[in-house]
């Protein structure tokens, strides 16, 4: 089981080639599915790996054979992983369910918080108006999804700016960004390892708004003026929120004033670059489920040993106590 517990927990190291070199050859649309997709994926393997190796080494304690009906003798001899490995990963899945439990909680908080804001204040054209001279604009999920425009944003803007700045926050909402934006989240929180792959994760889903947004303008340097217009005049953003100031913005203006690209379907190293991502994500699930069959196949093991030792050794009766604690081995 050894290599099968590596794979998992070594492969979200290469997030940072990946965030560094294959991100930037992707569209921002499949660059959103495959960096959010991957971090899932290989966030749930690490996971699901530390588990796999903190139950095993509760399996070696002798109380908790007990309770499972299995002999722990028999499963410590079986099983490859030492005690010591087990109580550290165990460690980290406790860090782990911390710290995602506290950023759900912060979360909701903000979330409530914003909204009871945004309640205070009226709804025109298709945005909540914010008053005050701070520039300020961003997507807010629920409720149907709300934007949110201070007066100091619109004042900063020309009419034509402003319509392309809402063209990029409605794109985050009709996109659904923010399900992207909360899988990375999640994936970031309990594998910090994974982080250089959130921040390319987050960075393509603005370069796709500024797509989307484009697209629905017909005006690629305008977008590109809104975004780096608003950017410049606001100083701070809701730091939970989608926002067109989010983001390597001179990476964002310097896309949309070029050419758009093709895609990856016209780029060989891009789909090279798509399947090595798919088939190392594809290589830690399998990894991780083979851990799993593991772990199920020595515990189904130390469960016959208790059985054998319940039924006596060369024929001769077992204890009554411990047949009565092993009484349905007959069943078995």
């Amino acid at each position: 089981m050894n290599l099968d517990l590596l794979v998992p927990l070594l492969l979200p190291l290469a997030s940072w080639p990946v965030a560094r070199w294959v991100a930037p050859r992707l569209s921002p649309r499949l660059g959103s599915w495959l960096l959010a997709g991957s971090a899932l994926v290989l966030a749930v393997g690490s996971t699901a790996t530390l588990a796999v190796l903190a139950a095993a080494g509760l399996a070696q304690l002798p109380f908790v054979g007990e309770l499972g009906d299995f002999s722990a003798v028999a499963f410590r001899g079986a099983d490859a992983v030492n005690l010591p490995l087990a109580i550290a990963s165990g460690v980290a899945l406790v860090v782990a369910g911390v710290a995602l439990t506290r950023a759900a909680t912060q979360h909701v908080r903000w979330h409530r918080k914003v909204h009871a804001e945004l309640n205070a204040h009226t709804r025109e054209a298709g945005f909540v108006l914010l008053p005050g001279e701070e520039p300020v604009a961003f997507a807010v999920a629920g409720g149907g999804g709300r934007i949110a425009v201070s007066s100091g944003m619109l004042a900063a803007l020309e009419p034509q700016e402003r319509r392309a700045l809402l063209a990029h926050e409605r794109a985050h909402l009709r996109l659904r960004h923010h399900v992207f934006a909360a899988i990375v989240t999640v994936a970031t929180t309990v594998n910090p390892v994974l982080r250089p792959l959130g921040a390319a994760a987050r960075f393509a889903l603005e370069r796709w708004a500024d797509e989307a947004a484009a697209d629905r303008i017909g005006d690629r340097k305008l977008v590109a003026t809104a975004v780096a217009k608003a950017a410049l005049a606001s100083r701070s953003q809701p730091s939970l929120a989608l926002a067109a100031t989010g983001g390597p913005v001179p990476q964002r203006v310097r896309a949309l004033l070029s050419v758009p690209s093709s895609g990856s379907r016209r780029n060989p190293l891009a789909a090279v670059a798509v399947a090595v991502v798919l088939g190392a994500c594809a290589w830690s699930a399998a990894s991780t489920l083979d851990a799993a069959t593991d772990l199920h196949s020595g515990l189904e093991t130390a469960q016959h040993a208790a059985c054998v030792l319940a039924q006596g050794t060369h024929g001769e009766p077992a204890l009554p106590a411990f047949r009565h604690e092993h009484r349905d081995c007959a069943e078995r």
